[in-house]
């Protein structure tokens, strides 16, 4: 089997820090014999938008691209259209459908990587930001760390498990809550939180979401969450939390938000013994915690950083089993400015997918 590549595309592209999307239609397509071993050329479907990739084309993070211009992007979807020559044991055939995840490459071999930590590998290359990403086209990837799509999964019903799906299932999976357990869950009606929702439920849990609006409050609802508090109508917000939990409070905690209070509420709010898990990434947000409760309650608090190989393939195979659905828009690739502009001004509802081929 082989495959007609084209020697240009279609890319959005970020010219240097903190500019505009350029949509260029001449961008490099890297050919079969241009890849270094255990490289495959991936021709994309879709690619989902995510929250970091708007920091990255803004330049606003700790984590700085290596250089500019840049190709964003970390949730795509797309078929293995070449492999290398000399890829030793691969695990991917021509044609097969695969994902392209925040965690481009990890070298598999050192501590970090032996221990599960993939995305913590000292070798590590990020989709989007090190390396180019998903909005594009065509992109290179690795062969052992691209995820698998299982056959009954919608191609852009599965972009945005890659990053939201698979970074809300494994705080979960690593947050010390089990079967039966209280998971609270603020944002719940977002992106990633909708889909937190899901995993919860599927994984036992009960869950308290926590939003506002009452398009936000039926969908989580409908989703399973067991109780939910509109935070605008409630006063005194870690009291309610409590409340709602068999006046205990929950187990566990998995807080996305970008501010600082969303973390030093949940110490509060925390039954004795429960978890705190950080899973945002705000610039420049500090964790306060009142040292005291902390250890009096006996807190812990942990941070979760998307997932490593398992862990994705994890995630997309619940997705797989119907017991995840995501709320997601289709767009295409030439309209990622005004995406970017609809995210920073709060309008997107769940995810959007941008359809790679226009």
């Amino acid at each position: 089997m082989s495959y007609d590549i084209p020697k240009t595309q279609i890319a959005a592209v970020v010219p240097s820090p903190k500019q505009k999307i350029e949509i260029r239609r001449d961008t490099h397509v890297v050919q079969q014999s241009e890849l270094e071993p255990g490289q495959c050329l991936v021709k994309l479907i879709c690619t989902g938008v995510c929250h970091t990739d708007l920091h990255t084309s803004r330049d606003d993070w700790p984590l700085k691209a290596t250089s500019t211009p840049l190709i964003g992007g970390h949730e795509g979807i797309g078929e293995v259209v070449a492999i290398a020559s000399h890829t030793e044991n691969c695990p991917v055939g021509l044609g097969q459908r695969v994902g392209i995840k925040w965690i481009a490459y990890c070298c598999r071999d050192c501590e970090e990587c032996r221990k599960g930590l993939e995305q913590d590998c000292q070798k590590v290359q990020l989709s989007g930001l090190t390396v180019p990403g998903t909005f594009s086209q065509y992109t290179v990837s690795w062969v052992h760390n691209v995820t698998p799509i299982p056959d009954s999964l919608d191609s852009y019903a599965a972009a945005p498990i890659l990053c939201a799906g698979l970074t809300a299932y494994r705080a979960l999976k690593y947050s010390d809550a089990r079967i039966g357990n209280w998971v609270v869950l603020p944002g719940a009606g977002g992106g990633l939180g909708h889909l937190a929702v899901q995993y919860a439920v599927a994984m036992g849990m009960r869950v308290l979401a926590i939003d506002t609006g009452e398009e936000k409050k039926r969908l989580c609802l409908e989703l399973g969450a067991e109780k939910w508090i509109d935070f605008k109508e409630t006063s005194n917000l870690v009291e309610a939390i409590k409340d709602a939990c068999d006046g205990l409070g929950p187990h566990c905690a998995l807080v996305t938000s970008p501010y600082s209070s969303g973390y030093s509420q949940a110490i509060e709010y925390l039954r004795d013994g429960g978890t705190l898990m950080a899973v945002g990434l705000p610039a420049d947000a500090n964790l306060d915690a009142l040292i005291f409760w902390t250890v009096v309650k006996n807190i812990s608090i942990k941070g979760s950083y998307v997932g490593n190989r398992q862990d994705a393939i994890e995630a997309m195979e619940i997705a797989a089993s119907g017991k995840v659905k995501v709320r997601y828009e289709v767009r295409v690739l030439t309209e990622l400015q005004e995406v970017y502009e609809e995210l920073e001004q709060g309008k997107v509802a769940g995810r959007v997918v941008l359809d790679s081929s226009k």
